[in-house]
């Protein structure tokens, strides 16, 4: 049995992660609006046990090519919130964290829609924070521009900083916060949360992403390729924390994986690649284009390397990410795009019940994360396998709860409850 047990999420997403998850034979096209979907997914997620479930966002299109959009797994979907609202009355202990950025809302309204869900589901809640790097979301919402790195990141330490000091109060009836960006004087209209406020997650893996990290999350969701990326940013972020007051065990590091799980390798392999050659390659350039926030990356041959690219104000990590994998592993743009469009960049795992369990525990007891956010390809066939056989492996190794040990989100994680 031991000792240390990591933390596991599901990561919904509509049809799933596979950037061609709605053309699978069995997935269900229209997921991204059917509230009982979503639910179904909840409550396997709950009765596995697992931590939490996650809901990603982005306001507006994430393909500025309608063409494109309406060829993936991601068009269409729900408001996350409003979704988890749903969901919470319809689960009773799993943890339900959302996205919401701090370029296109305030702290007040923020703080206060997530303060309700976390009464709302008794203490479930957690805010993953984003910035926002899409140009697309920028034009939704007046601006001129996505603006840039350091300004974003610069915002959102203010916005952080509100919505704390709005979530646990100040004694004095109001915030009385005067800065750069924001002024707020009110306290919210709700009483302290169930788990004195709720989680705080963060997925930025820049340098102010990092540092943004080490100074607010409770959770850190991360992206790495290799077991030596991965323990260089679990390594970076839990040295940070002393900066700040913080013990490592404050902030729990779980990075994106996606399994394809089945009773033998071979038919493992073989559902991968059936889901690999449902992709189309102007689908999947044009999904590796968003990421690398480069608009002309066709004009390129396809079978040729990536080309040298100029620094983004986009997604600097992602970028930087696969960027090290084109030039490592020598991938031409098409093969780099069927690689990306599988797991945009996550850690991707073939095999069985057995050997999903060895890599997932080599990385944990390796010191390289604390757990992992599941990234099933498609929906509900991925999670359902997963669920059903990879989380009994890890159960019988003693390196997953039988049982939920409490009610709240913070007490699934181990992370204490905020005076």
């Amino acid at each position: 049995m031991s000792a240390r047990q990591m933390k596991l999420g599901a990561f919904l997403w509509a049809t799933g992660h596979h950037i061609a998850a709605w053309r699978h034979p069995d997935a269900h096209v229209t997921a991204g609006i059917d509230i009982d979907h979503y639910i179904q997914l909840a409550r396997t997620a709950e009765a596995a046990k697992l931590d939490m479930i996650f809901c990603e966002d982005a306001a507006g299109l994430r393909e500025a090519n309608v063409q494109f959009a309406s060829q993936t797994a991601r068009s269409i979907g729900f408001e996350p919130i409003s979704l988890l609202s749903a969901i919470a009355v319809q689960t009773e202990r799993i943890g339900l964290v959302s996205t919401a950025s701090t370029s296109y809302n305030e702290p007040y309204g923020l703080a206060r829609t997530f303060a309700s869900l976390d009464h709302l589901s008794g203490g479930r809640a957690g805010w993953n924070l984003v910035t926002s790097a899409s140009q697309i979301e920028a034009a939704n919402f007046g601006s001129t521009g996505l603006r840039p790195h350091a300004d974003r990141y610069e915002r959102a330490r203010e916005f952080a900083q509100v919505v704390t000091g709005l979530w646990r109060g100040d004694g004095n009836g109001g915030l009385n916060h005067d800065g750069q960006s924001f002024s707020v004087r009110d306290a919210l209209d709700l009483p302290r949360s169930p788990q004195g406020a709720p989680v705080m997650v963060q997925a930025g893996a820049s340098e102010d992403g990092k540092d943004l990290a080490a100074r607010t999350a409770d959770v850190v969701f991360s992206a790495a390729q290799t077991f030596e990326e991965a323990k260089a940013f679990y390594d970076d972020v839990k040295r940070r924390l002393a900066a700040y007051g913080r013990e490592p065990e404050d902030v729990k590091i779980m990075p994106g994986v996606a399994p394809v799980v089945a009773a033998t390798e071979a038919e493992a392999r073989q559902k991968h690649e059936e889901l690999q050659e449902l992709i189309p390659d102007e689908v999947g350039v044009a999904l590796l284009s968003s990421y690398l926030s480069i608009s002309d990356l066709w004009r390129h041959p396809i079978d040729g390397p990536l080309p040298d690219l100029p620094e983004s104000e986009g997604m600097k990590s992602r970028q930087a990410l696969v960027v090290e994998q084109s030039r490592r592993d020598g991938l031409s743009i098409r093969q780099l795009a069927r690689h990306f469009a599988g797991a945009r960049g996550h850690w991707r795992i073939v095999g069985t019940p057995a050997q999903i369990a060895d890599e997932l525990q080599a990385r944990f007891e390796g010191g390289v994360a604390d757990g992992f956010n599941v990234m099933p390809s498609w929906f509900p066939g991925e999670l359902d396998a997963f669920c059903a056989l990879v989380v009994p492996e890890l159960r019988r190794r003693g390196l997953f709860r039988t049982d939920y040990e409490g009610r709240t989100l913070r007490d699934h994680l181990g992370l204490k409850r905020l005076a």
